[in-house]
């Protein structure tokens, strides 16, 4: 009488596979870690020696006070707990912060809208895209020094115009008032175009189907917008403000060309006090753990982000 086999009788166990079959996998195994890690070699390499290294160092300088030439003096945790309670730092962060809740919003509804304009079939089209990309690729000290001469309180285009309504312009970058203004204002102009072609792809990667069933429906523009496009586009969104507010926290260049950090601070941002904190002060120890404090900054608003992204974003 034969005997009924159970479920799953037939399969062997680790013991029961020939010893020359597990070896076999494990060299495949081993071998398509060592193609993988052959590939990744060529970046790894730099990734390692110019990103990770020079982070382990600037912690270790952190943690010592150094002035560039002389011994380090191990101090620990003193050079945070001093910037902690230095205003300077204060108000580093703080413009810096300024400059974001500016900036962000300006480039974002200005990036959307224009790449809902370009999102039509017209002539010319493919060309406004390109004029409106081309600031994206042009040098960071090119574009603050021309909005430099813009924004001129004397002889700047900008309050020329202004002049003609009956207005008289501000001082712009040479006023404390309107000093991070200004370098919104530029920042912004550079970085619409990228914000734009990033939600134009997002744009066009929604199904027309979904509009033409709600014009069926009777919704207008501004409903479509707000029930279709913006869910659906919020990918784009999210992954615009992740990249915008990393890069807003490492604001320097243009801040660098147009103001110096002036008048009277009201523009030193946070990177700009790690240069002066290296460079004019020599105090590398400081510069380091600011440097430190600013990457757990960004770290956590980034987690926090990615974190919270499953509230609102729409990846159907």
């Amino acid at each position: 009488m034969a005997t009924a086999l159970k479920p799953g009788s037939l399969a062997q166990t680790p013991s029961e596979i020939p010893k020359g079959t597990r070896n076999l996998g494990s060299r495949r195994k081993f071998r398509y870690g060592l193609t993988v890690a052959a590939f990744l070699l060529p970046s790894a390499l730099p990734l390692t020696f110019f990103t990770f290294y020079p982070m382990l160092g600037a912690l270790w300088t952190s943690l010592h006070k150094w002035n560039l030439i002389g011994p380090m003096e191990w101090v620990g945790l003193g050079n945070y707990i001093a910037l902690l309670q230095d205003p300077n730092t204060q108000r580093a962060f703080f413009n810096t912060v300024y400059y974001l809740v500016g900036y962000l919003p300006i480039v974002y509804v200005g990036g959307l809208t224009l790449a809902l304009a370009l999102n039509t079939q017209f002539r010319g089209r493919n060309l406004l895209r390109g004029i409106y990309f081309l600031p994206v690729i042009t040098s960071w000290i090119v574009v603050a020094l021309v909005w430099r001469w813009l924004l001129n309180p004397e002889v700047g285009i900008v309050n020329a115009a202004l002049k003609v309504f009956g207005i008289n312009g501000p001082g712009w970058w040479t006023d404390p008032a309107w000093a991070m203004p200004s370098i919104i204002l530029a920042s912004a102009w550079k970085d619409l175009g990228f914000v734009m072609i990033i939600l134009l792809a997002g744009l066009q990667a929604i199904p027309q189907d979904l509009y033409e069933a709600a014009k069926v429906d009777g919704a207008g523009a501004w409903r479509r917008l707000f029930k279709i496009t913006i869910p659906l586009l919020s990918p784009s969104t999210f992954f615009v403000v992740v990249i915008s507010l990393i890069n807003g926290f490492q604001v320097f260049d243009q801040v660098y060309a147009m103001t110096g950090g002036g008048p009277a601070g009201a523009s030193t941002v946070v990177v700009q006090q790690i240069y002066l904190l290296t460079f004019r002060y020599s105090a590398a120890g400081e510069a380091s753990a600011l440097s430190w404090l600013l990457f757990l900054l960004v770290l956590a608003v980034t987690v926090v982000q990615i974190l919270g992204q499953k509230r609102w974003v729409n990846y159907a």
